[in-house]
């Protein structure tokens, strides 16, 4: 351990954990800020650390199943009544039949039920929120409900990511590191090797950070594959949502009339739209429309429901190639014709130059090996983070000149104000 990973277990204590333990094969299928949480658990409970890996590795292939084994899963309920499963459950309410519908991600079922107590005592369920769930066969359902309804019952529910979050000491923490320690710190907690990135590379690797601890910006990232777009919004936070190509619809994303349901964008910190260049949209006159007027001011509406405000950012992640160091086409080919639009592209408050950022090739080279904080714990921080705004002091300080617009001063004290939180 080096005098600054000692440094970082001194303030941190026990949310100073080692990143290079996540990328053990036994944790590889789970969400980093999932996998570091359970690590921690597992260490702490046994001191061998072999012996915990395997705890764990026997928890893990037990009660986190793929999508293939959904019907093994389906017959050991059946056949004992009872299973446990580790997964990011959700519930949302069906207030026509006075029901608590859950979401069971990895058996992909969307229609099973969840007991009210649960929901009181855990309100972040309606979010989504990971854990390891008790699951009940409950074949005998009552007179209101139909074929759609799954016979599975949530009774009970262990939740993973339970700090009690201590803003005030983390900004405390921070005056002990120099602006440099600082910055490699949040490197390797976002899972990188801070030795294998140029102060300048390190500066935008934490500027995809800024939409999680900002609310309501709007950033566009364009680079060659395999640099790390999208391996930070998966594994670092569960206050994300990641659309990978496929059909979007503006109920999905605003709110399904139908059924009555605020969208992604109403429920999530951050909606990222991966490889947007495979994007499509059911409805791309609405969609386009609605996506302008909500990156303005975070208002929307849809249907019945009338004027609608979210804090959700918005980052539009593209594959773009390079060679000798700059892109090889005009960068809006690489978006969706829905995206070309000029007033579109007005919205985007920044644009992140991917292509500088090296392509990750070698876990022992680009991602983090050494201590950093628990994601879990620093996806909490950032969330809490949001509600700050350091935009008075950027007033106070920053004069633009006269070739600003008033969208130009918007998007600059909105990208430094989520910089000035990350680093000071």
């Amino acid at each position: 351990m080096n005098e600054l990973e000692e440094k970082i277990k001194r303030a941190f204590g026990e949310v100073a954990v080692n990143k290079g333990l996540a990328l053990r094969h036994e944790v590889a299928r789970l969400p980093r800020f999932i996998s570091e949480y359970l690590i921690s658990k597992y260490c702490a409970a046994y001191p061998d650390r072999e012996t915990a890996f395997s705890k764990l590795a026997e928890v893990v292939a037990e009660n986190f199943p793929e999508p293939k084994d959904k019907d093994r899963v389906l017959y050991k309920l059946k056949r004992l009544g009872i299973v446990h499963l580790m997964d990011e459950f959700k519930v949302s309410i069906d207030l026509k039949r006075n029901l608590y519908l859950l979401h069971i991600p990895c058996l992909q079922i969307y229609g099973a039920l969840a007991d009210e107590g649960i929901v009181r005592k855990f309100e972040r369920t309606l979010s989504g929120m990971w854990g390891l769930g008790t699951l009940e066969y409950r074949p005998d359902l009552p007179e209101n409900m139909d074929e759609t309804i799954w016979p599975i019952l949530l009774i009970d529910i262990e939740p993973f990511q339970v700090y009690n979050i201590d803003l005030r000491g983390f900004i405390e923490n921070r005056q002990k590191f120099t602006l440099n320690e600082w910055i490699d710190l949040l490197i390797t907690t976002i899972g990188l090797n801070p030795n294998a990135y140029s102060q300048r590379q390190k500066l935008l690797q934490l500027a995809r950070l800024i939409p999680l601890i900002e609310g309501n910006v709007n950033l566009m990232e364009l680079g060659p594959r395999a640099t790390g777009k999208t391996y930070l919004y998966r594994n670092l936070s569960h206050y994300t949502r990641i659309y990978s190509g496929g059909a979007i619809s503006p109920a999905r994303l605003f709110f399904d009339a139908r059924l009555r349901l605020v969208g992604d964008i109403a429920t999530h910190d951050l909606v990222a739209f991966d490889e947007v260049s495979r994007i499509r949209f059911t409805n791309p006159d609405e969609m386009a429309g609605k996506l302008k007027d909500f990156m303005v001011d975070g208002f929307f509406e849809r249907g019945t429901l009338k004027r609608a405000h979210s804090g959700c950012s918005l980052v539009f992640l593209g594959n773009i190639e390079k060679e000798e160091g700059i892109p090889t086409k005009e960068i809006r080919y690489a978006l969706p014709d829905i995206m070309q639009d000029s007033a579109f592209l007005d919205r985007i408050h920044g644009l992140l130059p991917g292509w500088e950022m090296p392509k990750i090739m070698k876990s022992e080279e680009h991602l983090a090996q050494g201590i950093g904080l628990a994601a879990d714990y620093f996806a909490e921080i950032i969330h809490e983070m949001r509600k700050e705004s350091f935009r008075d002091i950027i007033n106070t300080h920053v004069e633009f000149g006269d070739n600003f617009t008033i969208r130009d001063e918007n998007a600059v004290r909105k990208l430094a104000s989520g910089l000035i939180k990350l680093l000071f």
